[in-house]
């Protein structure tokens, strides 16, 4: 299947230590430091140079899957320390003359997919026992500044030249939009003066007034460094306690692996086809007959733990869609096979306090939030042979629509388990069943009491289907719907999308992604940032922007 983007196809969406460019992943007992030293003409395409550590999407994949892999197969490091490996400068932020010669599409994924990234490593801390210091050894500005947000404390080098700053705004005419002015405001609880007056200092804020304005949390001198790295490094190590009873050795992440056919991808678990000419690819996840029962045969399974390697490849093909198909508009998802094994296997792995599971259904968590900041439309396709249970209701659940066969000749098999009940909550804090029955509440109860499979009239009846057309009107129901869709503005339903998948409260990670959805998309289109003398065109030239100082 040939990508139709213009971005460069196909991606390699696949790093490991071993051969990793421009990161070094060390481990020192249970202290990690990632080192960042950018290779600057070995960026994920040609036209830029990566300079200054400034960063590109191949940047990014290593950094994700560094983050991935500590998890899974490093349970004991308790301190990750994130610092640059050249003089002077921690990381310059994204590369601006990647982001000038971007597609406008390839623009806001690599925004949302770096975000992604750094909420992983927020969730790390709140859920894996790892602490993450940003040890800043040079200028850390834009997205390299950013990064450090993401972590649990910063510390920079207080050598007369290096600051933070934000100088999207001064020197771009766009913003720190992926998580930056989000993280400063309501993360770090900085003043909004301080916060309005640092994002408009191009040069950024350095010294003790960063740590005054709370932008970082400590400075060391030069000459101090190393001491001062390795000390902080061991506070936030020992706030950690760590359950060491049990086995504690980590799990290997194999590479994923798939087939490329001529109607798409196949998988072990999960299969992508593409409907030719109609912007529409059809995924489905074939759960297994059997598999482990408990959480040792789970561990000693590791990475191909069918529960785990679905979902990672679920994962894979989310972002390669993303990626490399932004002409595909929705997604029709299916899920078939063993709907008993999926309910049986929601029973225990929810009960088990075991490291390896415990981070599993962390994972499982990120890439059904994967699933609601994907700007393509979902409809989970509910007909015969699926098996929509448990924590593969929370896929159907997250899709925009729900279509399920209501025929009582043919068995459509959905089900209700501990899953849908808090594990696995979206970006706003609420379970998907409460983001669901916003304005009912006790319609949650009335879901969860039906503990185990249902059939399609029940499910109906318990407000979980959008349509449950009968055999007769199936057909011609979902091709209207898909027809339909697919006619729409992708533009208008994106921002459509994004406004009615986070319902109820807002929190830094809904204002994220809502704020990337909104700014990006206008401010990356706007001619001040883009046009032939918008900032991003003219930086690095003799040329100075030309601006329409209209405000709209």
């Amino acid at each position: 299947m040939t990508a139709t983007a213009t971005q460069p196809a196909p991606l390699s969406l696949s790093a490991h230590p071993d051969s990793y460019r421009h990161w070094t992943l060390a481990i020192d007992g249970d202290v990690a430091t990632l080192t960042m030293h950018v290779v600057p003409d070995e960026g994920q395409r040609e036209g830029y140079e990566l300079k200054l550590n400034s960063y590109d999407l191949g940047v990014d994949i290593e950094l994700a899957d560094a983050t991935q892999r500590l998890v899974f197969e490093h349970p004991e490091v308790r301190t990750v320390v994130l610092t640059g490996g050249l003089d002077r400068v921690f990381c310059a932020g994204a590369n601006i003359n990647m982001l000038a010669t971007s597609t406008h599409a390839f623009k806001v994924n690599f925004c949302k997919y770096t975000n992604e990234t750094r909420l992983y490593i927020e969730d790390a801390s709140a859920n894996s026992s790892k602490r993450y210091l940003a040890a800043l050894n040079g200028t850390a500005s834009g997205g390299g500044y950013e990064l450090a947000l993401a972590c649990d404390k910063i510390l920079l080098v207080d050598d007369r030249n290096s600051a933070v700053s934000f100088p999207e705004l001064p020197l771009l005419g766009v913003l720190p939009g992926t998580g930056g002015l989000t993280r400063i405001t309501d993360k770090r609880k900085i003043r909004r003066d301080r916060n309005d007056v640092f994002s408009t200092v191009a040069e950024g804020i350095k010294g003790k007034r960063a740590v005054e304005w709370d932008l970082v949390d400590r400075i060391a001198p030069l000459s101090k460094w190393d001491e001062a790295v390795r000390d902080m490094a061991r506070e936030l190590a020992d706030s950690i306690e760590i359950d060491t009873t049990g086995e504690r050795k980590g799990v290997a992440l194999t590479p994923i692996e798939f087939e490329e056919t001529d109607e798409g991808w196949k998988y072990t678990y999960v299969t992508c086809t593409f409907d030719e000419g109609q912007r529409v690819a059809r995924v489905e996840l074939n759960l297994p007959e059997s598999g482990p029962t408990d959480a040792a045969g789970a561990y000693a399974a590791g990475a191909s733990w069918w529960y785990f390697q679905l979902f990672r490849e679920l994962d894979h093909l989310l972002l390669r869609l993303r990626l490399e198909f932004p002409s595909v508009g929705l997604i029709l998802l299916r899920v078939t096979g063993n709907a008993q094994l999926a309910l049986d296997t929601d029973a225990w792995i929810h009960d088990e306090q075991h490291w390896f599971t415990h981070e599993v259904k962390h994972f499982v968590k990120r890439v059904l939030k994967r699933v609601d900041n994907s700007a393509k439309s979902f409809y989970a396709v509910a007909d015969a042979g699926t098996a929509f249970v448990g924590t593969f209701l929370e896929l159907a659940l997250a899709s925009d629509r729900q279509y399920v066969l209501n025929d009582p000749d043919i068995e459509v098999k959905l089900g209700i388990s501990a899953a849908n009940a808090g594990p696995f909550p979206m970006g706003n804090g609420l379970t998907r069943l409460q983001t669901r029955f916003l304005g009912d509440p006790d319609a949650v109860g009335r879901v969860l009491v039906n503990t185990g499979l249902i059939d399609a009239e029940a499910a109906d009846e318990l407000g979980l289907a959008t349509f449950a057309p009968d055999e007769i009107d199936w057909e011609d129901e979902l091709r209207l719907a898909i027809e339909e869709r697919v006619s729409f503005s992708p533009d208008a339903l994106t921002g459509m999308e994004s406004n009615l998948r986070f319902a109820g409260p807002e929190t830094m990670e809904t204002k994220i992604f809502g704020r990337l959805s909104a700014w990006q998309n206008w401010i990356f289109q706007r001619p001040n940032a883009v046009g032939e003398r918008g900032a991003l065109k003219c930086y690095g030239t003799p040329q100075r922007p030309e601006f329409d100082f209209n405000r709209t």
